[in-house]
């Protein structure tokens, strides 16, 4: 207990959870401790029919070691862990599926740094996940598992993976559309209060999210063409309904970042348009004041031959000069900004 702070929501070894399944009649995972997992790993050739899954926290630097020590896992996979971000992908190694799969945080607010990967290691009968931050999708698989929800294979268990990312996806296009819509409403009706900056940050979340996602439908449509011998048939074919709803959602995606764009480009036009109005009004104001300028300055020079100087009328003269020129002055701007209109 006493070494618990330390263990990053994992035990000693780094493991956050572990399940058998197979040796339940109804295909039930079982939960299994590092010492069980370890047990059953030595001795996985006497249960052909059994599978495990083993999920890893990353930042417990003692679950690396662990699995060095305890699997015989590709070096593809303690590779990718360490290549940084890197766009989905699933590929063959040493006829274990290698999986690169990105996902969102439970507090996902649309901010670029709540996107995290999750790494996976999937043969017939051992499936090994890690991640270094607790993820949506893998987080709902766990639940699924611990709820009693049969898992009949470990690609089973990827296709639950990947279809609890795109649920998880779903609801987060949800959410931009309902953002979206309220923007829209909002600009319809004149009462815009969104800048283009906040529209700016959400597309380059979801510009973001595709990016890391989109290579995921292309490399599991490769794989599906030539799948390892182990994958059953049902297995590859529900392997191929996750990957066309992966899709669907991407373009759902593509096209909420077209229409913020549509959005944005609406803004700056109505901002342009407020921008025109202003400089309109500053140009007519300076028009106006313009003739009364000049005539005040021409007269308030201290020279001889001021006319109207002792004209008793003069100030009336004058001050019908100036309004004679002001009105024509208006005029021309005013017909000038309807012909441009």
């Amino acid at each position: 207990m006493q070494n618990a702070p330390l263990s990053y929501g994992s035990d000693s070894s780094g493991l956050v959870c572990g399940y058998l399944f197979g040796r339940a009649p109804d295909s039930k995972g079982l939960p299994l401790d590092a010492d069980a997992a370890r047990e059953w790993l030595a001795a996985r050739e006497q249960h052909p029919q059994e599978f495990i899954w083993l999920h890893y926290n990353l930042a417990n630097t003692a679950s690396e070691k662990w699995l060095h020590e305890h699997t015989a896992l590709p070096e593809e996979f303690y590779e990718s862990l360490h290549e940084g971000p890197r766009s989905t992908r699933i590929e063959m190694a040493d006829n274990t599926l290698i999986a690169v799969v990105n996902d969102v945080l439970h507090d996902f607010s649309f901010e670029p740094s709540d996107i995290s990967t999750l790494w996976l290691s999937v043969d017939k009968q051992i499936v090994i996940s890690a991640r270094r931050k607790p993820l949506k999708a893998v987080d709902g698989l766990r639940n699924a598992v611990r709820n009693g929800e049969p898992i009949r294979s470990s690609v089973e268990l990827l296709i639950h993976l990947l279809r609890d990312q795109a649920d998880a996806l779903i609801k987060i296009v949800r959410n931009a559309i309902s953002t979206v819509d309220e923007i829209e409403d909002n600009l319809l009706a004149g009462k815009l209060k969104t800048k283009r900056a906040s529209l700016g940050a959400l597309r380059r979340v979801l510009v973001r999210l595709q990016r890391l996602l989109a290579p995921e439908p292309a490399a599991l449509f490769r794989l599906l063409q030539r799948p390892p011998a182990w994958v059953a048939e049902i297995d590859a074919q529900e392997l191929r309904e996750s990957t066309e709803e992966f899709s669907m959602v991407l373009a759902d995606m593509a096209s909420l970042q077209e229409r913020i764009k549509l959005i944005q480009e609406e803004i700056a036009a109505l901002v342009n348009e407020g921008n025109n109005h202003s400089l309109f009004v500053l140009t007519i104001v300076t028009v106006l004041a313009l003739p009364i300028n000049i005539i005040a300055g021409l007269l308030g020079m201290n020279v001889g031959g001021i006319p109207l100087a002792q004209d008793p009328e003069g100030f009336w003269v004058v001050v019908a000069i100036v309004a004679s020129f002001t009105l024509i002055a208006g005029w021309l701007a005013f017909r000038r900004q309807r012909d441009v209109s």
